[in-house]
């Protein structure tokens, strides 16, 4: 009656936590011999936030994280188009965080590793494929040595990234990831907050758009804070691109001299691309939506069932919500591919719709349509677009995604406090 999780990350660690707290047997296999804090930053919304605190983490995130206070959009000269607030500014029951994405991995493994005993996670065991026998799901692992080996278990996640093996073998058609030409560098600087000192901005347009936002409180000494920041140029999506790293370092040379006009008296572009010790280049890929989730005692999670572009902030909270549905339907069906069918029912329409929108109109597509009317030169916001229009913009992205303020605030709990899992 064990749930089989492949995949260590953030999916797969969420899904853990999940089965831990409802009383549900779980093993948790990764394919790198040692987990280590990888990345930068990231974000999460207030739909993830609160079922973090449900998982009783709410001082352990607060303590990696920023309370991110409003998110901003401004042209490429640097002219204000729009602020919104954010988390429990804007009116949510719960916060929204920027956080280091290898402090939150860090944080959520440890927290693993202690309530369920160190047993519970196996590295060096990279998933191949996997199979339905009988009343049992079967999961296929492989060591970089060469040996080989199979686990069984009542059901199977595959919560091994947007390449995933699992994927592969229920789309053995699917090809590689889908690129549209967008080259994104990330890195971390130290710096001081800018704004609020919680401000998370975005200036530009698609073809040449930094974002930035601070990921830990300032030092009390120096003032300076780890401000996270995100590069990002198009290019023809003809041209050769290189498989997706978060370890693969880059050359400033690639891209800095585009953006040193982007220099402002408030926030510098160049200043904080070249204060980072290391910088990490990633083509913007996704996935198209899949027809189906679930084969019998298997199912997908996180990137590999739903791998988006990472805009409007819902990557890794996507990833947790999987988990807490996941959980959800074992509470109320135990753990059956009656399980699966019930939570891949309510979250592939939502999680397609986000695929599908992020290509397209994005948060972030107003500051696209700001370039084409005015080429980013404006005295008034309003003589470009009204602000109402701006308005119902960030709703209907909000809507489409499954965060809005007042449907997050009214949902109950995704499980209930003291819900144990069906049959166990």
């Amino acid at each position: 009656m064990t749930v089989l999780i492949a995949g260590g990350g953030i999916a797969g660690l969420a899904l853990g936590l999940t089965c831990h707290q409802i009383g549900a047997p779980f093993r948790v296999f990764e394919s790198v011999a040692s987990i280590r804090p990888l990345g930068v930053g990231i974000n999460l919304q207030p739909t993830a936030v609160r079922e973090l605190f449900d998982l009783g983490l709410e001082d352990r995130i607060d303590a990696i994280g920023v309370q991110t206070r409003d998110y901003g959009m401004y042209s490429k000269l640097g002219r204000h188009i729009w602020t919104e607030p954010r988390g429990r500014w804007a009116g949510y029951r719960w916060p929204q965080y920027s956080v280091h994405r290898g402090l939150l991995h860090m944080m959520l493994y440890e927290e693993l590793l202690q309530r369920a005993g160190p047993d519970c996670v196996a590295t060096g065991w990279t998933a191949t494929g996997f199979s339905n026998e009988g009343g049992e799901a079967v999961l296929h692992l492989a060591a970089r040595d060469g040996r080989t080996r199979t686990e069984r278990g009542a059901l199977l996640v595959g919560a091994d990234g947007i390449h995933s093996a699992l994927r592969r073998q229920m789309a053995p058609d699917e090809g590689e990831p889908v690129w549209a030409g967008a080259m994104l560098w990330r890195g971390t600087a130290q710096a001081r907050p800018f704004l609020t000192g919680a401000s998370m901005v975005m200036i530009g347009h698609s073809g040449l758009r930094f974002v930035s936002y601070p990921i830990s409180r300032p030092d009390p000494a120096t003032g300076r804070a780890t401000i996270n920041w995100i590069a990002n140029l198009q290019y023809d999506p003809g041209q050769h691109w290189n498989k997706e790293d978060w370890n693969r370092e880059a050359r400033l040379d690639d891209f800095l001299p585009r953006f040193t006009a982007l220099d402002f008296d408030w926030i510098s572009a160049p200043a904080l691309i070249r204060a980072a010790a290391t910088v990490y280049e990633y083509p913007m890929v996704d996935r198209d939506p899949l027809e189906r989730w679930t084969h019998g005692r298997v199912t997908l999670m996180g990137d590999a069932a739903h791998a988006a572009y990472p805009v409007g902030s819902n990557g890794a909270g996507s990833a947790i919500i999987d988990a807490r549905k996941l959980g959800a339907a074992f509470v109320a069906h135990g753990l059956t591919p009656e399980a699966l069918e019930a939570y891949e029912a309510e979250m592939r329409p939502i999680t397609s719709r986000v695929v599908l929108t992020n290509r397209v109109a994005g948060p972030d597509s107003i500051l696209d349509l700001v370039e084409e009317r005015c080429g980013g030169a404006f005295d008034d916001i309003e003589d470009v677009i009204p602000r109402a229009e701006l308005d119902a913009h960030a709703r209907k992205y909000k809507s489409v995604a499954g965060f809005g303020i007042e449907e997050t605030n009214a949902k109950p709990p995704t499980i209930e406090a003291g819900a144990r899992c069906r049959g166990i």
